[in-house]
């Protein structure tokens, strides 16, 4: 009984000198809010161009306005959405320069991604990036273009986290949303779907055998073949195919 008893002064002792624990704190509303847009921008559910009503959206998601307000400056701030002063919030329209653009930023981040994975375990991140083009290859085989670009996109953000890197991690958020439609219009429209797991192949392939050089190039190559594609050869300023138009 006196041990029981030492026990229990002792526990309660150790519980008045530890240290508080902080209340869990929820995520903030506009957060959430943010999401569910984002979400259904890169879906096709909120179109290019279209307004982002705040009356509607807030019936919509059952939401006041303050956090919903927040939640669209979040999205402009990360050019998912523009405010036009006067007109309101629109989702943004990517034209050919900015297909250019994001895949320009993609292959300078997804190359330094690719030279710390190298440095680090390219053996374990190339099987985890084997895993997931499994998948790209079954999406290919069961003709699911929709399938097959979520799992394109999943292997970029696996070879991102992979890094180690934080502060790519957070470059890569920004950039991924603007991309994700952009890879879903690319697999809906790309002539052979074999061709594209085939160049995740050789990028997994190179990793795997830790040659930077090639992985750099196919890399390189991967980026301006979908800038190719998606913009349908446009020029300066015009805006590309109606589908990778709607990435931002």
């Amino acid at each position: 009984m006196s041990r029981t008893a030492a026990e229990t002064r002792g526990s309660e002792l150790n519980m008045a000198t530890a240290k508080p624990l902080r209340p869990v704190k929820r995520e903030p509303a506009a957060s959430v809010i943010a999401a569910r847009l984002t979400e259904a921008i890169m879906d096709g559910g909120l179109a290019p161009g279209s307004q982002l009503g705040e009356a509607e959206l807030a019936g919509q998601l059952g939401v006041s306005r303050g956090p919903l307000r927040e939640a669209l400056q979040r999205l402009v701030q990360q050019g998912i959405a523009v405010s036009i002063p006067h007109r309101g919030v629109f989702v943004t329209r990517l034209d050919g320069d900015d297909v250019r653009d994001i895949y320009l930023a993609r292959a300078a981040m997804e190359s330094a991604a690719c030279r710390l994975v190298l440095r680090h375990d390219p053996q374990g991140t190339a099987a985890r990036l084997a895993k997931v083009h499994r998948s790209m290859a079954a999406a290919a085989d069961r003709g699911r273009p929709a399938a097959l670009s979520a799992a394109d996109m999943e292997l970029h953000q696996i070879l991102v986290e992979e890094s180690g890197s934080p502060r790519l991690r957070r470059i890569a958020q920004t950039l991924f949303v603007e991309t994700r439609m952009c890879l879903s219009a690319l697999a809906d429209d790309h002539p052979d779907p074999y061709a594209l797991v085939e160049e995740h192949a050789a990028l997994i392939e190179a990793l795997r055998e830790e040659d930077e050089e090639r992985l750099l190039t196919l890399l390189d190559d991967h980026m301006q073949d979908a800038v190719q594609r998606l913009t349908g050869g446009a020029r300066h300023g015009e805006p590309a195919q109606d589908t990778a138009a709607a990435a931002g």
